[in-house]
C-alpha cells in the first residue's frame, strides 16, 4: 500500500511513524512534512490547503490512501476532490468536518443527537456576551466559534477578560462551566460503524499545576487508572453513535477520526468539544499502545468496511508524551534556534522516541526550532511511572535554548 499523509506536526510525525511500522506500507510520504517526518516518509512540498495540488500530488504518487492530519485542511474542503479523483480518503468532508469547524453546530448535532453536554449561548455581539455571562457565573467559558489551534478557549474568573476574548473572537459560544476531571477520546469511524480507541488525557495550560496560558497541549498519557469501569462504552452508546448517526440522517456523514473531548462531572460525563481530527498531543500516546496495524483500519474507515475488522489490539502498559515548546511559547514563539540531543533522547529498544512538531533542517543540516510546540517526547513502560521515567530522563538529554516543559505530566495518575 502506497500512503501519503497531509501535515507536518508532531501528530503527522506520530501517525508516520505507525504506519511506517505496518508491512502493508510499501511505500510512505507526508505533505509537508518536517524534519523528523522525513527520517520515516519522503516529505514533499504542498500547500495543504489546496485541494487541487494536494490530489495532483496523490496522483502523481498513485496513493492508496491518503490520510489528512490537520483540521484546518479538513475543514477547508481538501477530502472532496480527492474523493472525487478517486482516492481512498481518511477524513471527514468539509460539511461533517463544522463539527470542530463550528462550536454552534457542534451544538445543534449535539442537541440533534440527544449527547449530553453543556447548556450554552451563541453570542454575536457584546450585548450578548455579557447576558451569557452573568447567565452561567463565574468561571466563564468562552469558546471562539472557529478553528483557533487549540487556543480559542478562555476558562476564567475575571469577567472583564472573559468579555475581551468574547470581543476579540466575534461570534463565540459561551456555556456552563463543567467540574471534574478531562477525558479524551478517540474513535474511528466509517459512517455507520464506530470503532473507540483507548482514552488518554492530556494536559493544556503552559505551565506545572494547570497554571499559565491555554496552549494547543503540553503533554498527555495512557492509560488513565482513575477513570470509571465502563466509561469507553458508556461514551460509545450515549456520544459517538448517536453522534455519527445524527450526521448521517442530516445527509453529511463522518468518515474519519471523531474526537469527543469529555468531563467527568458530578452530574455524569458531558462533552467539552468534538474535533475531526487526531489530537495532538494524544494521538502520540494513543498509537504509541496501538499494536494492531494501522493502514488497514485507516483504509477501512475511508472504505466504508470496519465492521469487518478483528477488534483492536493493545499494549498492557502505559505510554507519557511530554511537549518541549520554545522559548514564549504561545505568546509569541522563538524560532530559528538549534535542536542538540535528539538522537541520544531515542532508545535502541524503542521505548522512547522523540516526535517533532515545529522543525526544520537548516542550510547545514541542522535541525532547527520551527513553530511553538516543537518536540513530543515520548516514552512507553510497564506502568506509567517507567514510562515518566523514561520520558523525562529523556527530555533532559535534548538542549534547545529558552524551551520550556510541564513536569508534571501524568504525576498524579502514575501515583494511583
Amino acid at each position: 500500500m502506497k500512503v501519503l499523509v497531509i501535515g507536518g506536526g508532531a501528530r503527522e510525525h506520530a501517525l508516520c511513524r505507525s504506519l511506517s511500522q505496518d508491512p502493508v506500507v510499501t511505500e510512505l510520504h507526508c505533505a509537508p512534512g518536517n524534519a523528523g517526518i522525513a527520517q520515516v516518509a519522503t516529505v514533499h512540498p504542498v500547500d495543504q490547503l489546496d485541494g487541487g495540488q494536494v490530489t495532483e500530488l496523490a496522483r502523481r504518487l498513485a496513493a492508496d490512501l491518503v490520510v489528512i492530519g490537520p483540521e484546518a485542511p479538513l475543514v477547508a474542503g481538501v477530502a472532496e476532490p480527492l474523493r472525487a479523483a478517486g482516492f481512498a480518503v481518511f477524513g471527514p468532508s468539509p460539511e461533517a468536518a463544522r463539527l470542530e469547524g463550528s462550536k454552534a453546530f457542534a451544538k445543534e448535532v449535539m442537541a440533534g443527537a440527544n449527547v449530553p453536554t453543556a447548556r450554552s449561548y451563541v453570542c454575536t455581539t457584546p450585548e450578548e456576551a455579557a447576558e451569557a455571562l452573568d447567565a452561567f457565573g463565574a468561571p466563564y467559558v468562552v469558546k471562539d466559534d472557529g478553528l483557533a489551534a487549540g487556543k480559542g478557549v478562555v476558562v476564567t474568573s475575571d469577567r472583564e477578560a472573559a468579555l475581551a476574548h468574547a470581543a476579540a473572537c466575534g461570534r463565540v459560544v459561551i456555556e456552563e462551566y463543567l467540574d471534574g476531571p478531562e477525558v479524551s477520546l478517540f474513535a474511528i469511524t466509517d459512517g455507520t460503524t464506530v470503532l473507540p480507541l483507548v482514552p488518554a488525557q492530556d494536559f493544556k495550560r503552559a505551565l506545572d499545576g494547570d497554571e499559565g496560558p491555554n496552549t494547543g497541549g503540553m503533554g498527555a498519557y495512557s492509560p488513565l487508572p482513575w477513570a470509571p469501569e465502563g466509561l469507553v462504552d458508556e461514551v460509545l452508546r450515549t456520544v459517538l453513535q448517536p453522534t455519527v448517526d445524527e450526521l448521517r440522517r442530516r445527509g453529511t456523514p463522518f468518515s474519519g477520526l471523531l474526537y469527543a473531548g469529555l468531563a467527568l462531572t458530578s452530574r455524569g460525563t458531558r462533552v467539552i468539544e468534538f474535533n475531526a481530527r487526531f489530537g495532538d498531543p494524544e494521538t502520540q500516546v494513543v498509537l504509541a499502545r496501538l499494536r494492531t496495524p494501522l493502514a488497514g483500519v485507516l483504509l477501512a474507515a475511508a472504505e466504508g468496511t470496519l465492521d469487518t475488522l478483528e477488534p483492536l489490539r493493545w499494549e498492557e502498559g502505559a505510554a507519557v508524551t511530554v511537549v518541549i515548546a520554545s522559548e514564549g511559547y504561545p505568546a509569541a514563539p522563538r524560532t530559528g534556534d538549534p535542536i542538540e540531543g535528539l538522537a541520544e533522547a531515542e532508545s535502541a529498544d524503542g521505548s522512547v522516541h522523540v516526535l517533532h512538531a515545529g522543525t526544520r533542517v537548516g542550510e547545514d543540516g541542522q535541525v532547527l526550532s520551527a513553530g511553538g510546540r516543537v518536540l513530543s517526547v515520548t516514552a512507553t513502560g510497564a506502568d506509567l511511572a517507567e514510562a515518566r521515567t523514561r520520558a523525562y530522563r529523556a527530555v533532559e538529554r535534548i538542549t534547545l535554548k529558552g524551551s520550556h516543559h510541564r513536569t508534571d505530566i501524568a504525576l498524579e495518575a502514575a501515583r494511583q
